[in-house]
């Protein structure tokens, strides 16, 4: 009996196994078999849904299950949206943001209504709303776009910002037209809709980055940190549904207030960008596409006639928008067509409005038939509308993205094995190693995805097994937390009397370009690591060397407080070590504060002026005064100390007593300590053999910024 209900055959299925079995496959196949003949993936998905639907062949209904994955999916879309956008980029292209926003709002509002009003022939409420649905937009393609790399592009950024202002415009006309067709649209309405939006921004984008923060702090299972961040996304859209707003802002919102508390490279990043885009993603696919009636083209011709004028003005005035704003400010085609992409496809607030203005009775016909405030014939036309416009979205915005892709491929230089980066991570302590993984992955270039080496060192005259069975349980460690963030580290087991000398060795033979040490949390500057550090490691390899005391989860620092040197940007190493504080700030989100000179603040500021990330600059030259910027120190903030050796350029005397400083002042605070690399991977003919540490000033200043033009185009 319980076999012939496994197998039934009546269709629509209702074994939720089959079901489920059924959805699975083909999230598997769509993609691959479409691609083929070139159809995006998102799009195969939805072809599939329409084909199994009610409206197709009926294998499945579109039923409560498929609802509530379709929610979570397009919940998880807008949240991840937030999530992944670069908030440096983001506040320095808001003003861009706005003008999209008003742009894309705007336009599809006025040619919309006039629509409606002239040529559909429908009531001024009916036209209204009917705009709003062109003027809300779904980022459909921004899962294509982000897996092809370009999700950073200034484009897409301003396009996501414009994304959240057009929909909250549009949701709110769709709020106030309700109320107007229900007459509830009065000074008290105006006044409870402005005070619950305000309280419901408020408790998303200051308290949940607190509770994230305490969160994070304390529990580091990572199941528990995933379902934290689910929590948080639907806590995020109820909150907007109590404030009238649609949930999908809620779960935007949610994405940007949590962005600084889970880095781009870490291993949460990539397990809420894994499952959503083999679960939730295509579930929400699939139910769009089980919303396509293809009948409807051939059986009233009312629909087919509203559809067409539909889907010629939501395309026109989006793509109208797009060309606007590329003429504005300049954009390049590919760019116009990022932004046409991701705002063409029209989904979740056209069907909410949608649904919510076919279910709105406005009077009755003399036969007792109800009239809606929008028709059959919209409900109808705005299915087909979806299924056109998500086509043409997932068409142009693989274009775009793909043209963009190659166009930086292009540009970035491949590096030869001499100087390609390799980043080399000693472990020793288990429970130091997530940590020093982490930050290895954060510093390092974000398309080397095999450049981390992880050394563990057993000393040679060791009779028993257990430090060896330590050592790659260590290794093993290491390499688990890597992959969870999708890079290869290489495990490395070494044998030898000498830590100094072990990691001296394997750095030559490796060609290290940087080294990462981890001090003991509870622990200082001991005299001998020092002692061993500036006259063994430091004095054997030339690498840009950090070292690192862990004090809390590096994703939940707020602050990256870098004191700089004098005379820093006169050395060979300064251009290596400044990529990898810059891809802190990029991986992380964390506002950088750098204290130097005046002369080196400017060079810092060109960079930043080219490169933008979320940095301060504050001038200070007095070494002899260091202490004094510890009051400024606040709760969750990192110190970055970058130094030098001995009788190079930027050295200073008080460098000396750093440790001695750390150890008294700093015991509880996480801190970088950063020894640049000196000579060896920049071009050194230009040297003075007699005088190793001079370099003609403007010679030098020429080479190093040739060398960070390069280290920025491969970053």
């Amino acid at each position: 009996m319980i076999v012939l209900n496994i197998f039934e055959t009546s269709l629509p299925l209702t074994n939720p196994v089959l079901k489920f079995l059924l959805i699975l496959v083909i999230i598997l196949f769509a993609p691959i078999i479409l691609n083929k003949i070139k159809i995006p993936h998102l799009l195969g998905l939805i072809i599939a849904g329409a084909v199994i639907g009610p409206n197709g062949i009926n294998l499945m209904e579109r039923d409560s299950s498929i609802i509530l994955s379709g929610t979570a999916g397009l919940l998880y879309i807008m949240f991840l949206a937030g999530l992944e956008i670069d908030l440096a980029d983001f506040k320095k292209n808001s003003k861009k943001s706005l003008v999209f926003g008003l742009f894309t709002f705007l336009i599809p509002m006025i040619l919309g209504t006039l629509t409606g009003l002239y040529v559909l022939a429908f009531s001024l409420p009916t036209s209204v709303l009917l705009a709003s649905m062109f003027a809300s937009h779904t980022l459909i393609a921004y899962p294509l776009i982000s897996k092809m790399g370009v999700a950073k592009n200034r484009a897409v950024n301003i396009t996501v910002g414009g994304t959240m202002i057009t929909d909250t415009l549009a949701l709110l006309v769709l709020a106030v037209i309700v109320g107007m067709t229900t007459g509830e649209v009065n000074t008290e309405f105006w006044v409870r809709l402005s005070v619950s939006i305000l309280i419901f921004g408020v408790i998303v984008m200051l308290l949940f980055p607190i509770i994230g923060r305490w969160f994070f702090k304390r529990f580091e299972d990572n199941v528990s940190q995933y379902i934290f961040v689910l929590v948080m996304v639907f806590l995020g859209a109820v909150l907007a549904e109590m404030a009238g707003i649609e949930a999908i802002i809620g779960a935007f919102l949610a994405g940007l207030a949590l962005n600084r508390l889970i880095p781009h490279t870490s291993p949460l990043m990539n397990r809420i960008e894994f499952v959503g885009n083999a679960i939730f993603i295509p579930f929400f696919l699939i139910g769009v596409g089980m919303l396509i009636d293809y009948r409807a083209f051939f059986e009233d011709f009312e629909t087919l006639k509203v559809a067409s004028v539909m889907i010629i003005v939501a395309t026109t005035s989006k793509f109208l928008a797009a060309w606007l704003t590329q003429k504005t400010y300049k954009f390049s085609v590919d760019e116009r067509r990022l932004i046409f992409g991701l705002s063409n496809a029209q989904a979740a607030a056209t069907l909410a409005a949608v649904l919510v203005g076919y279910n709105i009775i406005v009077g009755e016909t003399a036969t007792g038939e109800p009239i809606r405030l929008l028709s059959e014939s919209i409900l109808n036309g705005t299915i087909l509308m979806i299924l056109f416009t998500c086509t043409i979205a997932s068409f142009v915005a693989q274009k775009g993205a793909n043209n963009i892709a190659l166009l930086e491929n292009a540009d970035a230089e491949i590096d030869d094995e001499e100087n390609r980066e390799k980043i080399l991570i000693p472990i020793s302590n288990i429970n130091t190693t997530d940590e020093l993984i982490n930050l290895g992955v954060t510093i390092k270039s974000k398309k080397n995805k095999d450049g981390l080496y992880a050394l563990s060192i057993v000393d040679n005259n060791t009779i028993d097994g257990s430090a060896d069975k330590k050592a790659k349980k260590i290794l093993s460690k290491a390499a688990v937390t890597a992959s969870a963030t999708d890079n290869l580290i290489h495990e490395l087991l070494r044998y030898d009397l000498s830590i100094v000398n072990g990691i001296t060795s394997v750095a030559k033979e490796h060609k290290i370009t940087d080294l990462i040490l981890g001090l003991h949390i509870s622990k200082g500057i001991s005299n001998s690591f020092l002692g061993n550090l500036t006259e063994g490691i430091l004095t054997k390899c030339n690498t840009t060397t950090l070292i690192y005391k862990p004090a809390q989860p590096f994703a939940t620092i707020k602050r990256h407080i870098i004191i700089v040197p004098e005379n820093a940007e006169k050395e060979i190493g300064f251009p290596f070590w400044l990529i990898k504080v810059w891809n802190i700030a990029r991986n992380s989100g964390a506002t950088l504060i750098f204290y130097a000179t005046k002369e080196t603040l400017k060079v810092i500021t060109e960079i930043q002026s080219k490169h933008p990330i979320d940095c301060l600059f504050e001038e200070f030259s007095d070494w002899d005064d260091f202490l004094i910027l510890a009051r400024k120190f606040q709760k969750d903030d990192n110190l970055i100390i970058v130094l030098s050796r001995k009788d190079k350029p930027s050295f200073h005397n008080n460098m000396i007593k750093i440790p001695s400083y750390l150890n008294k002042y700093f015991k509880d605070t996480s801190y970088i300590l950063i020894y640049p690399m000196q000579a060896g991977v920049t071009d050194t003919s230009k040297i003075d053999l007699k005088n190793p540490t001079f370099i003609e000033p403007l010679e030098k200043l020429d080479e190093i910024g040739k060398t960070i033009a390069k280290l920025f185009r491969r970053k």
